[in-house]
C-alpha cells in the first residue's frame, strides 16, 4: 500500500512541477526532459512531433532528439467540476476527422468523493478537449462530464472499434475499485460527450505477471491498472498494452482480445513485454514510417520518483507485439 501512495504522490509532484514551469526552453535533449506518461503525435501536416503527458504541457520537435517547450495548451473551465488549475495526468493527442482531441485525466483536489480503506478519493476523471491545431489551444466541448462523478477514472485513450464507433478506454482507479479495472465507454460521433454507461473489459487481478504483498505477507496480484493503449497487429489481432507493478517494479504487459473487439474476452500474456521499470507506453510511427514505442523509465532517487521519456523499436507485423532494442534518435 505504501508503494501505491508513493505512486500517487509522484503524480502530484509531476503535475506541480509542470504547472510551475513557465519559461519556454529550446534545444532540449530528450533525456533531459522529466516527464511521466509520454505520448507522441507525429503530425504529417506540420511535419512535427508533439509530445505531452502528465502535467499537460506540450513539447515540440522536428527530429525526436531536440525539443522545445513546455507549452501550456489546455484551457479548462474554472466553473466546471474540474475547478481552477486542475491537476492533469497522462494527456494524449489524437487526430480525428480534421480536428485534434486532447484526452487527459483531470483532478480537482478540493472535492473528495469517497473514502475507501482509509484512502481519500478525489474528484478525478478522464475527459476530452478539442482544437483545430495540434499545438492547441485545447478547449472544452459540449458535455461537461464524460464519466460518472462518483467514480475516479484515469488514463483515457482513444479507439475506433469494429462497429465503426469511437470509444474511450480508461482505468477505474484502485483507490475506490480496490481491484482496479480497464473499461470502455462509447463516445458521440464528434467526441463531444459519452453515450450510455461504461463497460468492464478486465480487472487488474487477472494479470498473471503483476504481484504485491497483502496485509499478511502473501503474494497476490497487484490491483493497479495504468496506461492502456490499443493497437492492431499485422494479422488484425487487437492488442492492449497496460502497466502495473511487480512488487516495487513498474512493469508493462500486454493482453489480446479473443473476439478482435473491445468486448474481448481479453487474454493476458504470461510475461511482461518491456524491461523492468519501464511503463505507460504507446505506439507511433515516425514521420519516415518507423514504428516506435514511447514510454517512461521509472527510478526512485532519494525516495522520489524520476521518470524520463524513452523509445523502443517494436514490430507488430506478425501476430504479436514484439519489443526489441532501445531507439536513440
Amino acid at each position: 500500500m505504501l508503494k501505491k501512495w508513493l505512486f500517487k504522490t509522484v503524480c502530484l509532484l509531476c503535475c506541480l512541477t509542470a504547472f510551475g514551469q513557465k519559461k519556454i526552453r529550446t534545444n532540449v535533449p530528450l533525456d533531459s526532459i522529466v516527464l511521466s506518461d509520454p505520448f507522441i503525435l507525429a503530425d504529417k501536416k506540420t511535419n512535427m512531433y508533439y509530445m505531452t503527458g502528465t502535467g499537460g504541457k506540450l513539447w515540440k520537435s522536428k527530429n525526436l532528439k531536440i525539443w522545445d517547450g513546455p507549452y501550456s495548451i489546455a484551457q479548462t473551465d474554472d466553473a466546471s467540476w474540474m475547478g481552477p488549475n486542475p491537476m492533469i495526468w497522462a494527456a494524449e493527442i489524437h487526430q480525428y476527422k480534421n480536428k485534434y482531441y486532447y484526452f487527459a485525466t483531470f483532478t480537482n483536489k478540493a472535492v473528495i468523493i469517497d473514502t475507501v480503506n482509509g484512502n481519500t478519493v478525489e474528484r478525478r476523471a478522464s475527459h476530452v478537449l478539442v482544437s483545430d491545431k495540434p499545438d492547441g489551444p485545447y478547449k472544452p466541448m459540449k458535455d461537461p462530464v464524460y464519466l460518472p462523478e462518483n467514480k475516479p477514472t484515469l488514463d483515457g485513450t482513444f479507439w475506433i472499434d469494429k462497429d465503426g464507433k469511437p470509444y474511450m478506454v480508461y482505468c477505474y482507479e484502485w483507490l475506490q475499485a480496490v481491484d482496479g479495472t480497464i473499461e470502455k465507454i462509447e463516445l458521440k460521433p464528434d467526441l463531444s460527450g459519452s453515450v450510455g454507461q461504461g463497460k468492464l473489459l478486465f480487472k487488474a487481478s487477472e494479470s498473471p505477471w503483476s504481484r504485491e504483498k497483502d496485509a499478511k505477507g502473501n503474494d497476490v496480484p497487484n490491483r493497479v491498472t495504468d496506461g492502456p493503449y490499443l493497437f492492431k497487429t499485422g494479422t488484425g489481432r487487437l492488442g492492449m498494452i497496460w502497466t502495473s507493478w511487480i512488487y516495487d517494479v513498474y512493469t508493462q504487459g500486454v493482453a489480446y482480445s479473443k473476439s478482435g473487439t473491445l468486448d474481448g474476452p481479453w487474454i493476458q500474456e504470461k510475461d511482461p513485454i518491456t524491461p523492468p521499470n519501464f511503463g505507460h507506453g504507446m505506439l507511433f510511427k515516425t514521420l519516415d514510417g518507423k514504428l516506435l514505442m514511447a514510454l517512461h523509465s521509472h527510478k526512485s532517487i532519494n525516495g522520489k520518483y524520476h521518470r524520463v521519456p524513452h523509445f523502443f523499436e517494436v514490430d507488430i507485423n506478425g501476430d504479436k507485439l514484439i519489443v526489441s532494442k532501445s531507439f536513440i534518435p
